[in-house]
């Protein structure tokens, strides 16, 4: 339930006068400023505890068409008005880091009119704690109804030479390592990161280009975090550096003509974000990004819950199976083909037989659900042909007996969790998304893992401009009437709309434990992922890998994780989603009972998040509590280089004794020689506890906290 809202607004008005307009932050530490150059160009600075966050920054847009008249709103500005007001809240997601957040922010809105064609724009800006949020806003107005965007020419004016955390500016995939860098030195790196991707897009828009979330630190020790917030009916936003002067100017992706947003009046654009602190644990304990997204916009929430799931898929991911059912047909025209006519494979990883298997294991370890991928036919002829209609979504492969494996798997308590690659023909999947989500109802279907792998159909669209971005949305609605929860891959990445539709329970929308089959990612890739990715929500990770020898699975695979056991048990904390995976098959982790105790045990829900250490590239502790219960699991993920955590255990309920289970790296462990040490100690603590514990290269740690009325004979205390 929602706390009581106070709103305290003060309305001053200013006509024809371009002084600066000014708001603090409610605990005083960020200031904002506000003024109307000369020429009429809007612009803003921001700083923190008296140190430049942004310096002065232009703002506004290039028009391609309107109606009439002048095709900027760049310049030509002045100050009609603006309003002061405060804000205070408690909110409660459906789920969570926590069970309640604060949203409390000072606002300013400043109306701008522009003198030659007596344009309105507004700009709203909300100044929290943590950051700030502005956007732009177009009344309705005689003046401007329909226009086009050219160019959004919002800027993010650097104070310096900044170290920054970033992958290449990309229209249609966001699935790359992160390269650490000078702000200086992108130019020169960008187009050697972009071709060594073994997915990256042919259409990346400029080598001083990034993607958002940005994640930067300055000289001064000061943490700077770019994004956007609420991207609805609007181009994606990424960043093109001007690297003499340090300078980002917003770029949005383009429609197949060259556009950027086709907009109506009234209308507002997203919230762009800007997230700082002197502490880098603030950052990911943020909320800003949720807090500037509409509420809840779902009456019943009651079948949304978290889940916890197993998956024929990472067999496929090696090359251990295939998702086809044959080898025969590599020119598929769907509904000419009889499958059973065909000759199998015979290394088809979605038949009955096999999926029967990992029911029972799910369901003899406590999970929720099971995926299955590759079990519809289509797969034969999917990927990288530009073919509109190429699955129906509802037709089983012959070997795939759907009725009963639907049977066996409610009688052991498991759901099955549905898979629908689109293969990006998107006019495709929209002419059959009713159909596939009544299909789903049918048959008990109560989540989605959907894929848009390829060039997008309509041909010429990006995966992440406005056409794309209205899309994935309507697929999110359209999924919540039919009570179905979305975890979407290969999507533009997320920017916190889980709030107001939380059946998007998960997205990928970055480089995730797949990469590490197809050559690996660096073994400090999840200690940026949560200062970049996850600012806008949470990822489908899917962690979990046990094997890190990838020709063990495929012997003509050799690929190899670069990760330990302990640091895959760590990401189930520190890695943050609803949806958490166990990734790896069965008989792995049959060799490794002990180190999958904690995959069964840890939770995946949340009443309370504590943010240990925090080190963008280098390390990350997190420390969370069970929703509506009494543990507490912790997880530490290390870079490539070894250290040792110090971990205070002052979260705990004063005057309990807990056994502490931790999951560790040995001495010996090493992602590149050694990644399957590891060791299990037990201690009793309290909240006066400290737990120092050593994390090797591309390693970590894992901890479950249990309260223990037991006898502690045998125990070690930790002090």
């Amino acid at each position: 339930m929602k706390k009581p809202i106070l709103i305290i607004v003060f309305l001053t008005l200013w006509i024809g006068f371009s002084t600066a307009r000014e708001l603090r932050s409610p605990d005083g530490n960020l200031f904002l400023k506000f003024t109307v150059e000369s020429d009429g160009t809007p612009i803003y600075s921001l700083k923190y505890k008296d140190m430049t966050v942004i310096a002065p920054s232009s703002m506004g847009f290039e028009l391609a068409k309107t109606e009439a008249g002048l095709s900027s709103l760049h310049n030509g500005f002045s100050i009609v008005s603006h309003s002061i007001g405060s804000f205070d809240e408690t909110w409660e997601p459906v789920w969570g880091e926590e069970k309640q957040i604060r949203n409390r922010y000072n606002e300013m809105t400043v109306t701008l009119r522009q003198e030659e064609t007596g344009r309105i724009m507004d700009i709203k800006f909300r100044l929290f704690d943590d950051g700030l949020g502005f956007r732009y806003e177009f009344p309705e107005q005689p003046g401007l109804v329909y226009f086009v965007i050219g160019e959004e020419l919002t800027r993010f004016a650097m104070a310096g030479d900044h170290t920054a955390f970033w992958i290449p500016g990309d229209y249609d995939t966001q699935e790359y390592d992160y390269t650490t860098s000078r702000l200086s030195e992108i130019r020169h790196l960008s187009e050697a990161e972009i071709t060594k991707q073994p997915h990256a897009s042919q259409t990346p828009f400029s080598p001083t280009g990034v993607q958002t979330a940005l994640q930067m630190k300055t000289e001064d020790g000061l943490y700077i975090n770019i994004h956007e917030a609420a991207l609805v009916n609007y181009s994606c936003m990424y960043l093109d550096l001007d690297d003499e002067n340090f300078v980002f100017t917003s770029h949005l992706v383009p429609d197949a003509q060259g556009y950027k947003g086709y907009m109506q009046t009234p209308c507002t654009t997203p919230w762009r974000t800007v997230i700082v602190s002197d502490d880098a644990r603030d950052i990911l304990a943020s909320r800003l990004t949720l807090n500037l997204n509409e509420p809840c916009k779902l009456e019943d929430t009651s079948w949304i819950r978290p889940i916890k799931y197993m998956g024929v898929w990472w067999e496929m991911i090696t090359g251990m199976s295939t998702w086809s059912y044959t080898d025969d047909f590599l020119s598929v025209q769907l509904g000419h083909t009889d499958y059973l006519s065909a000759r199998p494979n015979g290394r088809h990883g979605a038949n009955t037989d096999n999926v029967i298997k990992y029911i029972d294991f799910a369901a003899d370890n406590g999970f929720d659900a099971v995926l299955v991928e590759g079990w519809n036919i289509g797969w034969e002829d999917w990927s990288g042909h530009s073919k509109d209609y190429v699955f129906d979504f509802i037709t089983p492969y012959p070997d795939f007996d759907l009725e009963l494996i639907r049977d066996y798997a409610a009688s052991k308590g498991i759901e099955m969790m549905m898979h629908h690659e689109t293969s990006s023909s998107v006019r495709n999947y929209e002419r059959h998304l009713d159909k596939a989500y009544r299909f789903m109802a049918d048959n008990g279907y109560r989540s989605v893992k959907s894929g848009y792998v390829g060039d997008i159909i309509p041909r010429g669209e990006h995966h992440y401009g406005q056409w794309m971005v209205n899309h994935y949305l309507h697929a999110v609605e359209k999924a919540a009437g039919y009570k179905i929860m979305v975890n979407a891959h290969e999507a533009v990445r997320p920017t916190g709309l889980c709030r107001t539709y939380p059946n998007l329970i998960g997205n990928e929308s970055a480089r995730g434990t797949e990469f590490q089959a197809f050559g690996g990612n660096k073994p400090n890739h999840t200690t940026v992922l949560p200062f970049t990715r996850l600012i806008g929500g949470p990822m489908d990770y899917t962690p979990g890998i046990f094997e890190m020898d990838i020709s063990r699975y495929n012997p003509d695979n050799h690929s190899r994780s670069n990760t330990t056991i302990a640091n895959q048990l760590s990401l189930y904390v520190t890695m943050y989603s609803p949806l958490q995976m166990a990734a790896d098959i069965p008989e792995t982790y049959a060799r490794f009972p002990d180190a999958f105790r904690f995959i069964r045990d840890v939770a995946v829900d949340w009443e309370e998040s504590r943010y240990i250490e925090a080190e963008p590239g280098q390390y990350v502790t997190i420390a969370r509590k069970e929703k509506d219960g009494e543990r507490w699991f912790a997880g530490s993920t290390n870079g490539a280089e070894g250290r040792t955590s110090v971990m205070p255990l002052d979260y705990l309920e004063p005057g309990i004794t807990y056994l502490a289970t931790v999951y560790s790296d040995t001495p010996e462990s090493d992602y590149r020689t050694n990644p399957q040490a590891y060791i299990i100690k037990e201690y009793i603590v309290n909240e006066k506890s400290v737990l120092e514990q050593y994390c090797a290269p591309g390693g970590g740690y894992a901890v479950s906290i249990i309260p223990y009325n037991g006898n502690t004979k045998g125990y070690k205390k930790l002090k």
